[in-house]
């Protein structure tokens, strides 16, 4: 967390506030659970600083403390986090539609939502069959291809605790339920730059996708579609427009 960062505001105040949204978001990137103790190590705050932010965050309904005495996030993040990817949603829109309109297949985006993945945007192709992945549907990072290309980015420790929480469910017969076979498809994604889901969730469907870079959440953008349509010729054709496309909405997203 950047809790060594010099405050850019010249008062308390403004300190306090960029301290305590820092804990908030590290608390999102550790899966939505942590201890004091943790929360001092990791950020590098003093404990009495912690406990200090944590109180109020808990009295203003952005914190709740559990019986183990961790810490989780709180509901009152719920109506802002609604909010939010309302806004990322009608961002995203024109940005999928040129996918859409160049490759001809359905396009998403997707955020890392604690330990799982949730579609937030989405423009459908034009083709009579096409995908049926709807706004909000929650998956496990393991199996998707916007799941992979959000956590080729992470250390590989993070995500190595990831899928102890989570698991490596099978949904189909190409779903990866190793962790080295994961491990290594997120080095690739890292060096290539997309990461790829061929039929992991859903039988048929393959998918390509990009990490969208310095957003303020953890977002991937995709195409998708049925695997004869979806050929070698259009991943090749999709993969540097993802990426374009990834950072021309990265921009509007600052």
């Amino acid at each position: 967390m950047p809790a060594a960062r010099e405050s850019k505001g010249g008062t308390g105040g403004v300190q306090s506030i960029e301290r305590a949204f820092g804990l908030l978001e590290l608390m999102a990137d550790e899966g939505g659970m942590m201890g004091l103790s943790q929360l001092a190590t990791a950020s590098g705050l003093p404990l009495p600083t912690i406990h200090r932010l944590v109180r109020t965050l808990v009295d203003l309904g952005y914190l709740h403390q559990e019986p183990s005495r961790k810490y989780v996030l709180g509901p009152k993040l719920i109506k802002l986090g609604e909010s939010s990817s309302q806004m990322l949603s009608v961002l995203a829109r024109p940005h999928l539609a040129r996918l859409v309109d160049e490759l001809g297949e359905s396009a998403n985006m997707a955020m890392l939502d604690g330990d799982q993945i949730v579609y937030v945007a989405q423009v459908q192709s034009r083709h009579s069959m096409r995908m049926f992945t709807e706004v909000g549907r929650r998956v496990l990072p393991h199996c998707t291809a916007v799941g992979k290309a959000i956590l080729a980015g992470s250390p590989p420790e993070l995500t190595r605790e990831l899928l102890r929480r989570t698991g490596m469910p099978r949904y189909t017969d190409t779903t990866i339920t190793e962790p080295e076979e994961f491990a290594r498809q997120l080095e690739q994604a890292a060096r290539t730059g997309y990461a790829m889901d061929e039929g992991e969730q859903e039988l048929g469907v393959r998918c390509v996708a990009v990490a969208v870079p310095k957003a303020p959440a953890r977002l991937a953008i995709s195409v998708s579609g049925p695997v004869g349509r979806m050929t070698e010729e259009l991943v090749e054709r999709a993969a540097p427009l993802l990426m374009e496309v990834a950072a021309a909405l990265s921009d509007d997203l600052q």
